[in-house]
């Protein structure tokens, strides 16, 4: 763990290069580098609202905090709520509280992130749906939704002695350490079911664990097309033809693995960046290796079934498709899209092996060989059934973003010209629904040197869907007798995409359990916390396979600030070289570290180019050392 100390340091500036002088001395490791920002000029417009809007966040959050929870931090909602959905939900509610802190978010939002998520545990512990502070049993996209939130806190403070021993028992869930809840099989690395959680596997699901979520399946095509008695999915709300499904679904999809659990490779991730401990790693290199076995095995085809014995379609009649949030049901395409990423960008941090990129690559392959071209976009199947591949429509091209922003690699932007539609990279649009990633092309556009307005137009767009919510709110008159589970998360007003792009260089995670990985992280050490520094503002605006461009702006009039960045938001990078372009461009020597450290005259505006070596360092919560 790279622990920098910093001593009394002295420039002067040559010529056109940069002398650094540090009295180190008996430290056992170099000093920071420090790079000054001299040069004074007007702000730029994207530095007033980043700033605005990382200011305005705050009292919007605290108005929906007000309305909708109680002193205690639970939700003003119903005393009873049956099945097995909905913890996740209020989860989602305040879902990226810790991630605005993390950003730069007043302090106070620290302790109220934590009461909030402790209040929704509590809340639905006495619903029935959480068991020792974890769901009791749902799957890995709902668990995904839910975790997010507390994966984050390790962006807040990574020493939390609450947060560090919640990481390694929910973690122990999966490894096979906890006996209570015998979730994984080590000896077939397999998760045993597509629902866990802290009661272990649930092979058998009632009607009363799906009460509140048929209506909303009712939407969506059937699991089967051969369920005896049933031919509409009108039958999900029919209380006579609703155990017929229920039978179809415990019979076939409820014992063994999906794709969809390599999202519980961020749980491990969370835990290996709280502890260290090497056996979180080597997890998630392993079951990530498992399911890319098991699609060299079946003919490089992802297979959405395994049963219990390791064999792909044990419960399914011999066939790859037709698993629980698989290649048929409910979601199709978008779901092995998602679970693959997440996978195998987990791996990748760990590891530094890009190899295992591969997992997400053969799913986009595979549609894409099997897609047909209307009106010269390519549509891909996103689903398949018993009489093959079907419902082509165009590929979500942000999965293909995600894709090359891991990878940088020729092969990855190939496929997004291949398979982008051409409006994905113009059309700038905000209408927040789950999640906060509606513009990652865009974005992937900006970063390659198309459209300079964009920073601009994302947090305008950004800000503009926080003051819809606070109005929606203002005039919310509902009780909680007329609200359904989603309602809170309809109305939070923290939109972050704008602010993540621009000052982290990077998509937002994927929602449904992604991790966030960035090409920078901020850190005060006037503060002595994450995020950057008040009146700082920060944009990457140029991304290349070995490195960055980041523009950094003090915006107070008489006052120097000082910012400390890291490579990556893990520190899995490493910082190359600086070349400053303030009034004249030097070149800054080699720093070959984690971090350096900017100081900003009062009025600074200035731009470093910045070189990466990307996932050569173990990733970590850790902060670097702050001290002068």
């Amino acid at each position: 763990m790279f622990r920098a100390i910093i001593s009394a340091c002295t420039f002067s500036v040559l010529s056109l290069s940069l002398v650094l002088a540090c009295d180190t001395g008996d430290a056992a490791e170099p000093a920071i580098p420090v790079v000054p920002i001299s040069t004074a000029a007007l702000p730029p417009e994207w530095a007033i609202w980043e700033r605005h809007v990382l200011e305005q966040l705050h009292p919007a959050l605290l108005t929906f905090v007000d309305k909708y929870t109680r002193e205690d931090g639970t939700l003003i909602w119903r005393d009873e709520w049956p099945g097995f959905d909905g913890s996740d939900d209020g989860y989602e509610s305040f879902y990226n509280f810790p991630l605005y802190y993390a950003l730069g978010g007043p302090q106070s939002i620290d302790p109220l992130a934590r009461k909030l998520w402790d209040g929704v545990t509590r809340q639905f512990t006495g619903y029935g749906q959480v068991y020792d502070e974890f769901d009791a049993h749902y799957d890995w996209m709902h668990h995904g939704e839910s975790y997010t939130n507390f994966y984050m806190f390790g962006l807040m403070d990574p020493n939390d002695s609450t947060f560090r021993e919640r990481a390694v028992r929910f973690a122990a869930l999966y490894t096979g350490e906890n006996p209570d809840a015998p979730n994984f099989d080590p000896a077939k690395w397999l998760i045993r079911s597509p629902i866990t959680g802290s009661r272990g596997p649930h092979f058998v699901n009632t009607a009363e664990d799906w009460v509140t979520h048929r209506p909303i399946l009712a939407h969506y095509p059937l699991p089967f097309d051969d369920i005896p008695h049933v031919n509409s999915s009108a039958a999900w709300n029919d209380d006579e033809l609703f155990p017929h499904i229920l039978d179809a679904i415990n019979e076939r999809m409820m014992r063994g693995d999906v794709p969809l659990n390599l999202t519980s490779t961020s749980l491990m991730l969370n835990a290996y960046l709280t502890t260290g401990d090497d056996k979180y790693k080597q997890w998630i290199e392993d079951y990530v290796q498992a399911w890319m076995d098991r699609v060299a095995d079946n003919d490089g085809i992802l297979p959405d079934n395994v049963g219990l014995s390791g064999k792909v379609g044990e419960h399914m009649d011999g066939k790859w498709w037709g698993g629980y949030y698989g290649w048929r049901w409910p979601h199709g395409l978008f779901n092995q899209l998602e679970s693959t990423i997440i996978g195998a960008s987990n791996a990748y941090v760990v590891s530094g092996d890009a190899r295992y990129l591969g997992l997400p690559r053969s799913v986009i392959d595979l549609v894409a060989k099997e897609g047909k071209t209307v009106d010269g976009i390519l549509h891909v199947p996103h689903r398949h059934g018993d009489d093959g591949w079907y419902d082509y429509r165009p590929i979500n091209s942000k999965y293909l973003v995600h894709l090359w922003y891991l990878s940088r690699a020729d092969e990855d932007w190939q496929r997004i010209e291949r398979l982008a539609a051409p409006s994905a990279w113009d059309e700038l649009s905000y209408s927040k629904g789950k999640g906060d990633s509606e513009n990652p092309e865009q974005w992937l556009a900006f970063v390659r040197g198309r459209n300079d307005e964009y920073p601009v137009q994302v947090l305008q767009a950004c800000f503009g869907e926080t003051m819809k919510r606070l109005d929606d709110i203002a005039k919310d008159q509902t009780t909680p007798d007329q609200q359904d589970v989603h309602h809170w998360q309809n109305l939070n007003p923290v939109v972050l995409e704008g602010l993540v792009q621009l000052m982290l260089g990077g998509p937002n995670h994927i929602y449904h359990g992604g991790m966030l990985s960035t090409s920078v992280r901020y850190f005060d050490p006037a503060g002595r916390r994450s995020g950057l520094p008040p009146d700082v503002a920060a944009l990457v605006d140029r991304l290349t396979p070995s490195g960055v461009r980041i523009w950094l702006v003090n915006l107070h009039a008489s006052e120097p600030r000082e910012v400390i960045l890291q490579a990556g938001m893990f520190g899995e990078h490493n910082f190359t070289r600086v070349r400053k372009i303030d009034h004249y461009p030097y070149q800054f020597n080699t720093i070959n570290g984690k971090t350096f450290r900017v100081s900003l005259v009062p009025g600074a505006v200035g731009q470093l180019e910045v070189g990466l070596d990307r996932f050569v360092n173990q990733p970590s919560y850790a902060f670097p050392e702050m001290d002068e």
